[in-house]
């Protein structure tokens, strides 16, 4: 058993300093998830998304994951919730809304919402309707995009062959383009 997942094991149960030491082992891998959230935002705007990711994963005392891969796909989640939240926020502002989100950075994601907005609205709303017709398909589509992992990672995760998945992600891709040129 690896580190990682004896300190996860630990986490589980409710240690905090074992949920501590998991994220600083992870720490690195989390900031480039972020970065690749933020396609090249300045180091202090990524610090925040891991940050912010990580109070929203162990806020409830136990860090409830089962092992480095499963980690990646909540934390992938998590992030794309964050940005999700952001980019709504940011929105409803421009409509005149006048509700401030509260997080570590309010600045964190402002630049990848004024670049991409509307594009990662449509991206999860093409991701929520994939995900009500294949949760599998949408949760392959997280851990690759959201979680920057690599097919073979995904494949170790998963315990599936890497063919398959490419498969999957041949289908998945398509299917969120049809979905994102329709709506």
């Amino acid at each position: 058993m690896s580190e990682i997942t004896e300190l996860m094991g630990r986490a589980r149960a409710g240690e905090q300093a074992a949920s501590e030491r998991v994220f600083a082992l992870l720490y690195d891998d989390l900031r480039r998830l972020a970065a690749g959230q933020l396609r090249g935002e300045q180091m202090m705007r990524t610090t925040s998304l891991v940050h912010e990711a990580y109070l929203k994963i162990a806020r409830h005392g136990a860090l409830d994951v089962n092992d480095r891969g499963h980690f990646f796909a909540v934390a992938a989640r998590v992030m794309r919730q964050i940005v999700i939240d952001h980019v709504r926020a940011r929105a409803a502002l421009r409509r005149g809304g006048d509700v401030q989100i509260a997080s570590l950075d309010t600045n964190a994601l402002q630049a990848a919402a004024e670049d991409r907005g509307e594009e990662v609205l449509a991206l999860d709303a093409a991701l929520a309707r994939l995900d009500a017709l294949d949760a599998p398909l949408a949760a392959l589509v997280e851990m690759r995009f959201y979680a920057g992992l690599e097919l073979s990672e995904i494949a170790d995760v998963l315990d599936r062959s890497e063919r398959s998945l490419k498969r999957d992600w041949r289908r998945a891709r398509a299917f969120l383009q049809r979905e994102m040129t329709v709506a």
